[in-house]
């Protein structure tokens, strides 16, 4: 692996550097909250390398947790060991993955013709690391500093657990590494590339994936299971697709549910191109795929007085942070109520939303406020989230992040 850098403390796992806090600022770490941010701390005693193992203590000394060290991020400390005894070294993160795969296993998920999150960062207690499955290959995607520099371990540890025939390693929202200071370029990490899309099977249907350039890690595997909810909904049913990617809710919809018709949207030609394509796959000829801004779009349909039975919109991420909630509000606001405008008597919105910043009662919030300024009652009949391959952990509700409500205009 070229250019990787060390791997501090990788032998011994125990710590180089006391992380003191300031006085009122341990409790939730104390609950197994696993940031500390740059506010919380009071002082460091020690010099710790770029991702070493520190230890955390309250202001008086007390031992709370142990964790690695970013000195550039908002985020100073990932926590990952409430132990003193407990070393952050091989065999630590070897029983951490072999507990995330284990679960996938357990949950029935480990169908190698199939795709599934085998790590899913705070929810397997492995912050800052993802690993999904699609098929035979791995898509990696690192999201702190410290896990970048033990890629070495994860590796070695996922080929001997699954066995694949590859591993790919896929760069972090450009944003999010600029605050890490991460510089991971796409890159093989371990055997060999597919030679183009990965074919997976969902729920009877067969889609292709692209490893190399497609959005997250290749598919929004935490939609699996409401795409096949949403096509519960779509029999006889006209249906626009707005922000449809890979088309994964167009051809559930479409074959599954059996939609009269779909119109799938997306701004980018290279999403479109998948969608027509993984339509195709399955035979599902009632789909139309254009490519064209949602926006633009949505504002067109209304203007030109078309109806739809039903409309899905499953938007990219309005929100980067709470500074921008607000600006991200109003996003989904002008797109719901535009959708609603578009539904005829009886039709069903799905609408989700993937920026962990809005919280289900903000989304919630903005529902009613469509609701009401469309003057069109809204009955909500589902709000689901990610898949169980995606946990959530009771310590760290922001990794709740997904919301998918399913509604009905009366």
């Amino acid at each position: 692996m070229p250019d990787r850098p060390p791997e501090p403390d990788a032998g011994e796992g125990l710590p180089t550097a006391t992380v003191t806090l300031k006085p009122k600022r341990a409790r939730p770490f104390f609950g197994r909250h696993p940031w500390v941010l740059d506010s919380a701390v009071l002082e460091v005693a020690g010099d710790p390398a770029d991702g070493a193992v520190v230890d955390l203590a309250t202001h008086d000394g007390q031992f709370v947790a142990r964790g690695l060290w970013n000195p550039t991020s908002r985020i100073r400390v990932r926590l990952y060991a409430f132990d003193p005894a407990t070393r952050l070294d091989a065999d630590f993160w070897r029983g951490r993955l072999e507990a995330a795969v284990g679960l996938r296993r357990a949950l029935g998920l480990d169908d190698r013709t199939a795709a599934a999150r085998l790590v899913n960062s705070e929810g397997d207690d492995l912050s800052g690391l993802i690993v999904d499955r699609y098929g035979d290959y791995l898509a990696v995607q690192v999201t702190a500093l410290a896990m970048s520099h033990r890629l070495e371990q994860i590796c070695d540890t996922l080929e001997s657990l699954v066995a694949p025939r590859g591993i790919l390693l896929r760069g972090a929202e450009r944003g999010l590494s600029k605050l890490e200071g991460l510089h991971l370029p796409d890159r093989l990490l371990r055997g060999t590339a597919p030679a183009g899309p990965v074919f997976v099977e969902e729920h009877g249907l067969r889609f292709g994936v692209d490893l190399a350039e497609g959005q997250k890690t290749g598919y929004y595997l935490d939609q699996r299971d409401n795409r096949q909810a949403a096509a519960r909904h779509a029999r006889g049913r006209r249906m626009l697709d707005m922000f449809c990617y890979s088309g994964g809710f167009s051809v559930a919809c479409a074959v599954t549910g059996h939609a009269a018709s779909v119109l799938a949207v997306d701004s980018s030609a290279k999403a479109t191109a998948l969608a027509r394509a993984n339509a195709d796959l399955n035979g599902a000829a009632r789909v139309t795929v254009e490519t064209a801004d949602a926006f633009e779009k949505l504002d067109a349909l209304a203007a030109a007085g078309e109806r739809f039975g039903m409309i899905v919109l499953d938007p990219p991420k309005f929100a980067r942070s709470r500074a921008t909630l607000d600006d991200a509000l109003r996003a989904y606001h002008r797109i719901n109520r535009v959708a609603l405008g578009l539904l005829e008597p009886g039709g069903i919105l799905v609408t989700c939303s993937c920026s962990g910043s809005v919280s289900r009662d903000d989304f919630l919030e903005m529902l009613a406020g469509v609701s009401q300024r469309a003057r069109r009652p809204l009955q909500i009949l589902e709000c689901r989230g990610a898949g169980p391959d995606h946990p959530v952990s009771a310590s760290c509700l922001e990794g709740e992040y997904l919301k998918c409500v399913i509604a009905r205009v009366p």
